[in-house]
């Protein structure tokens, strides 16, 4: 099972054993506890973690033991890579009442042999191999036992009710394990319990909130996410007078929430979000500690609380996805701690708050897709801390507001789709780590700046009355990624500046009055794929030079005044879209375009002609030879003959090509080797036969992966072919021996079984048993992500979902980063020499922003590798620098709080977030 970072600190050790009264009821002479702990050492296989176990040295001196009044009371083994079972004689440390085997590869069943120590008060079987149930005599553990923690393992079965008999027990965690039964009301009954936490079990039998667990008057810290919760929150959370964290996100909870969980004095912490709640947010609001509220993605109506404006301690208010309507109070604009708000995707109305901004360090501002009229709030960066403006789709007003011309930490600002008007102010192109400017679909007017921002990827301006000629100094926008410019009012020549831009992928300039031939020479459109110039009044041939753009998928030139033939040469491009309609073009259509594909992309253009039928399209005209000087006796003499000669050589061939055919077959089994890893009932024969494109069910990067029958009874297995160009490579040939020695001495219910593998001088097959609609990722992860980044795993040597108990790998790393700790804390222990260290840092902040909060806040893979591109310097570039000043996208730059309140697992969703990367 992947490892989880521990949820305490190591610290909280030490405060642990503060609880703990430290009477030494019994203890055996100090040679003896040497040979009991010597002898546990033997039993591990004397990991060398515990080289100072020895003879020469006493045991309270050994780091991992803590003593008191001479007997062994702790023993800290956490992450030794232990991988042999506990070995019964750790209980004959009769003092022992703390034991953390965390970080381990214990394997087996719940170690039972635990039960004889009687004294301990600590257990931590965390992130281990244990399999099989809790036992249901797991109350035989110690009566004194007051923490346990077997999370991130792979115990299945119920949770059995046992272990609501362990009356001093304060800390229950049971995170992140295989239980598909039930978890008992049993719980309810622990009643100094503190911290319970049962997230990340997404097997759990469907089931309700016991009310019993409202009888938890000490619980401060309840955390159920993604356990398969049904029904309504119980009424009686009222009775969690304690209650400081409460999080029962990604669940199926319906229903109303509690009008009397807003009223808990110590709650600071709600989150609710991705659930199906409905209904209105219950007032009054008593709760003002509350500092994080998250009710996104649910199904809640009703207005937003004017007692929001009471929490002074607010710092994370999410409410996107939803059905809000009404106003949003203006006393939310004056919060003192506010820094997210995010109430996208809803249907409230009205003006935003005024001072939103002034008041507080705000940094996310996310409005777009209500229904929202009048102007910005006119200091939303006033504190300087604003990372991003999402506020399109809406019915805003007026001008771009001033504040926002001089916020140096803005990295994206989305406006479109509004009723904005007014001149762009020119700073706001130039802001230093602005990475996108979307303000398409209002009435902006003005011209095209001759300069943008150092790192500003995307500008998008259609369907505005911007005006005048594009600028010649467009050259210098060399960081463009996409152009969009469509249904604007600019004219003059196309500038072969424009044709400059190396890392451009997108141009739209279509609907405007650019006149003109296009440029006879492209200068760097090496990554172009879609290019949009119809509806101008451009003029001339169309360039051959178009034909050479590597990358050019979609090409639309028409409703222009272009003349001329069209160049074979634009046949080699690959391209999904073509429209060279309503222009002045003339001659034959290109071979590579004169068919039934292309029957719409030449329309209106009287002059060309095919040489296949295609509608609307003129017919090439050609002679035809008369061929009457032959009788039509002759002819059907002629016809029949060939008929019969037809005939009778295709039944030849039939028999020749059988009987070479099983020749070739015969042959060709023999050529192949098979290795068998598990019994089996079918052939190598039946493997070959059905390796078509019929039973084909997939394709990767290193091979295709088919769907075979093995015998009547319709018995399918899946045979992976690794790709072969000839010979396999050495790279594939090591992946295929990898594959081979893992999967086939592996043999677990939650990995799929590798049969066998066939092999021939340059083919390898890999067999496996075939799975219905399955994956084996439901089996192996059962934290729940949307994105998945190599960057972040690259850097910090870490699985995706490899964060801590409260949060994957992309939010362990955005809290990293949020919390201001340095980057080199969070990279993997072998790249964290100097070297290089910024080129380093850069790819773990590309990591963050490809887990940004809503999908059209990410990248493309285009963008990607342009940013990675830019991660050291420029061939031929004086530039030294590749660090935080130059080198990543600016999104990353000043993330260091954009999402720090989200600091447990999964606690940013897909759509948590606008920002367009």
């Amino acid at each position: 099972m992947p490892k989880l970072p521990s949820p305490f600190p190591p610290p909280f050790l030490c405060f642990f054993l503060t609880l703990t009264p430290f009477l030494v009821i019994s203890q055996p002479p100090a040679d003896q506890t040497q040979t009991i702990l010597l002898n546990i050492k033997q039993q591990w296989g004397n990991p060398p973690q515990l080289s100072s176990w020895s003879t020469s040295s006493p045991p309270c001196s050994w780091p991992e033991i803590t003593c008191t009044g001479g007997a062994v009371t702790g023993l800290n083994l956490t992450n030794y890579n232990i991988i042999e079972p506990i070995p019964p004689s750790i209980c004959d440390l009769k003092n022992l009442t703390l034991l953390d085997l965390s970080f381990n590869y214990f394997p087996g069943n719940f170690p039972t042999i635990l039960y004889n120590c009687s004294n301990l008060r600590y257990l931590d079987l965390s992130q281990n191999y244990f399999v099989g149930p809790i036992p249901s005599d797991v109350d035989r553990l110690s009566s004194s036992l007051r923490y346990i923690d077997v999370g991130a393992n792979n115990f299945s079965g119920d949770i059995p009710p046992a272990i609501g008999r362990l009356p001093e027990l304060r800390f229950l965690k049971l995170y992140s394990n295989q239980f598909n039964g039930s978890f008992p009301v049993e719980i309810g009954n622990l009643s100094n319990l503190e911290y319970l936490s049962m997230p990340y079990n997404p097997l759990f039998t469907p089931a309700k909130i016991p009310p019993e667990f409202g009888k938890l008057k000490k619980l401060t810290y309840l955390w159920i996410t993604f356990a398969n919760l049904i029904g309504e929150i119980p009424a009686n959370f009222a009775g969690l007078s304690s209650l400081e964290y409460l999080d029962l996100s990604y669940n199926d909870l319906e229903g109303p929430i509690p009008k009397a969980l807003f009223q808990l004095k110590n709650l600071s912490v709600v989150y609710l979000q991705n659930n199906r709640l409905s209904g209105g947010i219950p007032t009054p609001i008593e709760s003002l500690n509350l500092s994080q509220i998250d009710l996104s993605t649910n199904n809640f109506s009703g207005s937003i609380p004017e007692d929001f404006g009471k929490l002074e301690q607010l710092e994370l208010l999410n409410l996107f996805f939803n059905q809000f309507s009404g106003e949003v109070p203006a006393s939310i604009g004056l919060l003192p701690a506010l820094t997210n708000f995010r109430v996208f995707s809803n249907q409230l109305n009205g003006t935003l708050p005024p001072e939103m901004g002034l008041h507080s360090n705000l940094e996310a501002f996310e409005v777009s897709d209500n229904l929202f009229t009048g102007a910005l709030p006119e200091n939303l960066c006033f504190r300087k801390r604003l990372t991003g403006v999402v506020a399109f789709s809406n019915n805003l007003t007026g001008e771009v507001p001033q504040s926002l011309v001089n916020c140096v930490t803005v990295r994206t600002i989305q406006l479109y789709d509004n009723n904005f008007s007014g001149e762009i102010p020119a700073g706001i192109y130039t802001l230093f780590n602005m990475l996108s400017l979307m303000i398409s679909k209002n009435s902006f007017t003005g011209n095209l700046p001759s300069e943008l921002g150092w790192n500003l990827s995307r500008l998008e301006i259609s369907d505005n009355k911007f005006s005048g000629q594009i600028p010649s100094a467009v050259s210098s926008w060399v960081r463009l990624v996409v152009f969009k410019a469509s249904n604007n009012q600019l004219s003059g020549e196309f500038p072969v500046g424009l044709t400059n831009l190396p890392q451009l992928t997108t141009l739209n300039l279509d609907g405007n009055s650019l006149t003109g031939n296009f440029p006879t020479t492209i200068l760097s459109w090496k990554n172009l794929t879609a290019l949009n110039l119809s509806r101008n009044q451009l003029s001339g041939p169309i360039p051959v030079v178009i034909g050479t753009l590597p990358d050019l998928l979609i090409l639309d030139l028409s409703e222009n005044k272009f003349s001329g033939q069209i160049a074979a040469e634009l046949g080699q491009l690959r391209l999904t879209t073509l429209n060279l309609s309503s222009n002045q073009l003339s001659g034959q259509i290109p071979r590579a375009f004169d068919n039934l594909a292309y029957d719409t992309s030449f329309l209106n253009n009287p002059n060309l002609c095919s040489t296949t039928p295609i509608p609307n399209v003129r017919f090439c005209s050609s002679k035809t030879r008369k061929s009457d000087y032959l009788s039509p006796k002759i002819l059907a003499l002629i016809l029949v003959s060939a008929v019969l000669l037809f005939f009778f050589t295709a039944l030849l061939t039939f028999f020749i090509v059988r009987d070479y055919r099983r020749k070739k077959h015969k042959r060709n089994l023999a050529a192949w080797k098979l290795t068998s890893f598990q019994r089996f009932n079918f052939t190598k024969a039946n493997i070959l036969v059905g390796l078509t494109e019929n039973n084909l069910i997939g394709s990767g990067g290193s091979g295709k992966i088919y769907r075979v029958a093995v015998n009547n009874s319709r018995d399918y297995v899946a045979v992976k072919k690794i790709w072969t160009k000839g010979k396999l490579d050495n790279k594939l040939e090591k992946e295929f021996s990898a594959e081979v020695d893992i999967l086939g001495t592996i043999r677990h219910s939650n990995i799929v079984k590798l049969l066998c593998c066939i092999s021939s001088e340059d083919s390898k097959l890999l067999v496996y048993e075939y799975m219905e609609n399955q994956s084996l990722d439901k089996w192996l992860h059962v934290k729940k992500r949307r994105e998945t980044d190599p960057a972040r795993q690259l850097v910090t040597g870490r699985e995706a979902n490899d964060g801590d108990e409260h949060t994957s790998l992309a939010e362990w790393a955005w809290r990293q980063h949020g919390e201001g700790n340095p980057i080199i804390d969070a990279l993997d222990e072998y790249i964290r020499e100097p070297l290089n260290l910024e080129e380093k840092s850069s790819v773990f902040k590309l990591g963050l922003i490809c887990t940004s909060t809503l999908p059209s806040s990410r990248p493309s893979m285009k963008e990607v590798l342009q940013m990675l591109r830019r991660i050291g310097p420029m061939e031929g570039s004086e530039v030294k620098k590749v660090g935080t000043e130059y080198d990543a996208a600016p999104l990353l730059a000043s993330a260091n709080k954009y999402l720090s309140s989200y600091t447990r697992s999964k606690k940013v969703a897909d759509e948590d977030g606008d920002y367009v990367v």
